[in-house]
This record gives C-alpha cells, sequence and structure tokens, in this order.
C-alpha cells in the first residue's frame, strides 16, 4: 500500500507537497487512538438489526426540466440529483460493503433507495473524498461502462479512480474551484472539516470538499461528511455562497463523541451548521445503512427531532431522510 499511486501537485495554503491539510481542521485519529476507540474495555457498540429495509423505494424520472430540482435519496451519503434537464449522483455507492475488501467490513442493512437497473442516464458523479463509504471504484466503474459520466472529484482522488479504472472520466479540482455542468448548473467545491485515506500509508495525500450546487431552485449546500468545530466552514459557506436554498448535511457516524467529533457531526451539531449556513431547509442524511461507529440506527433521527426542539426550529426545516424518499424543490 505504501507504494500506491498519490497525487502531486505544486504547494498551497492547504497542501504542503506530500499531504493535504485544513487550517482550520484538525488532524485524523492516531492508530493508538482507533485501537483504544476499537477494543477498549469501556466500548459500548449498539446492535443494529441484520436488515432494516427502508418503506420507500424511488423510479426517477428520465428527466427533470425547467426550474425545479428532484432530489432522491439513494442512502448513506449518496444522492440522485436532477434538475436542468441533467442527471447528478453524489458519492454514489451500490455495493453491498464500503470496504478495501468484498468479504469484510461495513455491511449494507437496506437496500439503495434506487435500484441500480432504474437509474437513468448520468451525466455527472461529484465524489466528495477517498473513504470507501463515499468512493466506490465497483460503483463508478459501473457508471462508466453503462453512461460514462463526467466524475468532479478533489484533487488526488482522480489518481484513485485511474488506478482502479482508466475508462473511469475524471477531472479533479481543488477547493473554491468553480465547475460548469451546463444548461446553467455549476458546482463550486468548497473546504470541509474531515480528512481522506484509502489505506494505512496514504493519510490526506488526496483532498476532501463538500459542493454547493447551483441550481434553477437555488443553491444546494451538499456536505458529505464533517465535523463541526467551531462552525466556521458553514459561516464562510453562508458568507461566500449564500442564500443557500437547501443543505444536505450528515448526522450520523458519531459515537463515541470523544473519537469521532473532529470528523463527523452528530444530530445538535448538524443544527448549529445549518443556522450558521443559513440555509432554507435541510435534509439529513449519513445515517442509517452502514454500521461506521457505535450509535444505534435510529439513533440519529431519534437525535436530530431533540436537537430541534431544542433549538426551537420547526421540524418540518430540517428532516432525517430514509433510502428511497423524494424531496422537490
Amino acid at each position: 500500500m505504501s507504494r500506491m499511486k498519490t497525487y502531486d501537485g505544486p504547494a498551497s495554503d492547504h497542501f504542503n507537497g506530500l499531504h493535504f491539510f485544513d487550517p482550520d481542521g484538525a488532524p485524523p485519529r492516531s492508530l493508538g487512538e482507533v485501537l483504544r476507540w476499537q477494543f477498549g474495555r469501556r466500548r459500548q457498540r449498539a446492535t443494529w438489526p441484520v436488515w432494516a429495509p427502508s418503506p420507500h423505494a424511488d423510479t426517477p424520472p428520465a428527466r427533470v426540466d425547467g426550474g425545479k430540482v428532484r432530489l432522491s435519496f439513494v442512502g448513506h451519503a449518496s444522492w440522485l440529483i436532477q434538475t436542468g434537464g441533467l442527471n447528478i449522483l453524489v458519492d454514489p455507492v451500490w455495493s453491498m460493503r464500503v470496504s478495501p475488501v468484498a468479504w469484510a467490513g461495513p455491511k449494507r442493512h437496506n437496500d439503495p433507495g434506487i435500484a441500480f437497473e432504474k437509474l437513468p442516464k448520468i451525466d455527472f458523479v461529484l465524489v466528495s473524498h477517498g473513504h470507501y463509504d463515499h468512493l466506490d471504484v465497483a460503483t463508478l466503474s459501473r457508471l462508466a461502462k453503462n453512461f460514462a459520466p463526467r466524475v468532479v472529484t478533489p484533487l488526488g482522488n482522480d489518481v484513485t479512480m485511474r488506478s482502479a479504472d482508466a475508462t473511469i472520466k475524471v477531472e479533479a479540482f481543488d477547493w473554491h474551484d468553480r465547475v460548469e455542468l451546463g444548461g446553467g448548473i455549476a458546482v463550486t467545491l468548497v473546504p470541509t472539516r474531515h480528512w481522506t485515506a484509502r489505506g494505512m500509508f496514504d493519510r490526506n495525500k488526496a483532498l476532501w470538499a463538500s459542493f454547493v450546487l447551483e441550481t434553477p431552485a437555488g443553491k444546494i449546500y451538499v456536505v458529505c461528511d464533517s465535523g463541526y468545530g467551531e462552525g466556521r466552514h458553514f459561516r464562510r459557506v453562508a458568507a461566500a455562497h449564500g442564500p443557500l436554498r437547501l443543505a444536505i448535511l450528515p448526522i450520523g457516524a458519531y459515537e463515541p463523541r470523544w473519537f469521532m467529533r473532529d470528523q463527523h457531526m452528530n444530530p445538535e451539531d448538524a443544527v448549529k451548521a445549518l443556522l450558521d449556513c443559513g440555509a432554507q431547509a435541510a435534509l439529513g442524511h449519513h445515517h442509517g445503512t452502514f454500521q461506521l461507529t457505535d450509535e444505534a440506527i435510529d439513533a440519529p433521527a431519534k437525535a436530530l427531532v431533540e436537537a430541534l426542539d431544542a433549538a426551537k426550529i420547526p421540524q418540518e426545516r430540517f428532516v432525517a431522510m430514509k433510502p428511497g424518499q423524494v424531496v422537490e424543490i
């Protein structure tokens, strides 16, 4: 793994020539801390049901034209966004496991909200970073074979994709780069409080990002993975890209807090992020499909209800999604 190909480019305010870093973030946890979490005697890991099917399933239309946006939640951090005649997938994962190997690692607890065979022609794919629950080479290869979409990703993740499958039409961009998708649709990569790796020896040798998607119905802020920190990232997006029509915010994979605080938000953090970014409404994702951490499968959705009540925010402003659910704006 130490010989795997990685990004090679000029130094910047968030790349030192070897590793990417977030000046307002936190470094990933050490191996010792990982072992303490995984094997500590005080660990309390909730047991998820083997299979927890969603009551929803979606068959999307071929296209969505006009001024509307149709968002279909596939599961975990995967979405189909249809607008302006374009079909855009975010962090698509149709694999059964999110792991470097097919026989071990976090396993799916429900089907994707859209069966792969029911996908419309995919024009673009946005991939936020290299963790296996977001960058799924098997799914990207399948999409390349069926649809040959353009794939937009932060710097260095293109190396990962091309090394695995040269047919993936990937383009890599830096933070703050704006990419025209056509038909008045564009996406800007923005900093997010996270990190990335594919193996033991490539930590932060690729970049990670969130997305601001410009659509006919307004701007959609897509946060696939992020800690909260002091909220700077969210306030900066509001200042640079607001007003935002909608935010897609992660609400799961957050326990234990001593370990996960810097890289994953809990629902209380996500509510703060909503207020900081100023979006009119939010959709909660990154929960209920793959057990990556220690909380119960339904804990994020329940905690979101409590956090909204505590902040005196109407429940309908921030909804925890289930695979197959659809929202139109």
